[in-house]
């Protein structure tokens, strides 16, 4: 049995009892390989639309990066608008950046609609360390009107030592768009949402094989499931040997996050007056925001291949010290890992493995808000409208140079040389 992580999001999830594990042949109209929030979100809008959907979760609900991550509701994808208008041109851009502020907005519409208590606060920060960071932000903020967004304000070095108590950054860029919330919740309570509308939600019941053909079978250990349609929603978690197809597409990689012990109200409130999220603006960022019980949230760090690093308190304390060394008599409470699905062009994998197969993979680190856009995109496609889909899957998927086994080093010797470039300052 696979149960959820010992992070501070397991401690403070909402009361919910366990789904079933699937243990008899079921049929379906859509079945959905993931429960976290790209088949949530998936299954979500197909059962509003009428389909008969059954998802199939090989752990907990929201066991994978879902309920692990860092909670921040960030706009737009992993690489920027003025990058995929140079790489992919106009009319791809004009597509992909009218559904760079969606994501969002549909995690508003689901907390609102079903109530789901999440602990949602808007705002977020991206915060620059260097003046070429804050020059970047400055055109980001004009890319990002372009395509319609109007919630945005520029700090400067003061409004920014207002906004984050450290002395480490020299402006910011303000989403009121944006936001945070506690990830798990969101999971669950859209699980339950789910389970509402007459969804079919099974845990500890990991795919073991598929039988692909017009109508689809795929197998787990006591059960198997009949479907017309499969979406491949595991994303990190997916495993490499049910679909090879998609694992030389992409790379797992963990990224560390630690919590604080409840800080006292005055010392939350100095930290972050206005309680927003703040991401940094290096290649290799760190991540910070308040819980819902005033503990500091504070995550970084990138291990390729995604394997648990031996004390991840050692490495991430001293960054949180480094942006907040008032706190070096706080004590850690939570520690905890989790994986991210990498693309070599670090923007999202959405397409076809068969005709009635879809995947969703891949988000690069913007996996909270990507992941809802990618659901409703999916509904859209089995109503018969796939030219948003279609906009995302004709992306090119490339592999990753050296394929399999050397993805890993090949990765980390990338990173290594833009971390060098964030730490000289270039």
């Amino acid at each position: 049995m696979m149960e959820h992580v010992a992070s501070y999001y397991a401690a403070s999830a909402n009361p919910h009892a366990p789904y079933p594990q699937l243990n008899e042949a079921i049929r379906c109209d859509v079945c959905i390989v993931g429960g976290g929030f790209s088949g949530l979100s998936s299954a979500l809008h197909l059962i509003e639309a009428g389909y008969d959907v059954v998802v199939l979760e090989a752990a907990r609900i929201g066991w994978g990066a879902s309920g692990r991550n860092g909670g921040q509701v960030v706009n737009s994808y992993s690489r920027d608008i003025d990058v995929i208008e140079a790489r992919y041109g106009q009319q791809t851009a004009a597509m992909l950046g009218s559904m760079m502020f969606e994501g969002a907005e549909i995690i508003r519409q689901r907390i609102d609609r079903y109530a789901i208590a999440c602990d949602y606060r808007p705002g977020a920060v991206s915060a620059a360390l260097t003046t070429k960071q804050f020059n970047a932000l400055t055109e980001k903020m004009a890319h990002w009107q372009r395509y319609g967004h109007t919630q945005l304000e520029l700090l400067d070095g003061e409004t920014m030592r207002r906004t984050v108590a450290s002395e480490r950054y020299v402006g910011g860029l303000l989403d009121r768009q944006g936001g945070h919330l506690h990830p798990l919740n969101l999971a669950l309570g859209e699980a339950e949402a789910v389970r509402r509308h007459g969804g079919r939600l099974f845990e500890q019941s990991a795919v073991t094989h598929i039988d692909y053909g017009q109508h689809a079978k795929l197998h787990t250990a006591l059960g198997s499931v009949s479907a017309s349609l499969v979406i491949l929603a595991g994303n990190a978690y997916l495993g490499e040997k049910l679909e090879p197809r998609l694992g030389r597409l992409s790379m797992p990689c963990g990224s560390q996050i630690i919590a604080t012990e409840p800080l006292s109200a005055d010392m939350a409130l100095s930290l972050l007056p206005d309680n927003y999220c703040v991401e940094d603006c290096n290649y290799l960022l760190d991540y910070f925001r308040l819980t819902a019980d005033n503990r500091l949230l504070y995550g970084g760090g990138v291990v390729y291949g995604a394997q648990d690093p031996a004390d991840i308190e050692a490495r991430i304390r001293p960054l949180m010290l480094k942006t907040f060394p008032q706190l070096k008599k706080v004590r850690i409470d939570y520690r905890w890992t989790g994986n991210f699905l990498l693309t070599l062009s670090r923007m999202p994998q959405f397409g076809r493995l068969e005709n009635n197969v879809y995947y969703l993979q891949g988000d690069s680190g913007h996996g909270v808000t990507l992941t809802h856009l990618a659901g409703k995109l999916i509904a859209e496609v089995l109503r018969g409208d796939a030219e948003r889909f279609d906009a995302f899957a004709q992306l090119p998927h490339l592999p990753f140079f050296g394929g399999r086994h050397l993805q890993v080093p090949f990765t980390a010797l990338g990173a290594a040389y833009y971390a060098l470039r964030d730490r000289l300052g270039f």
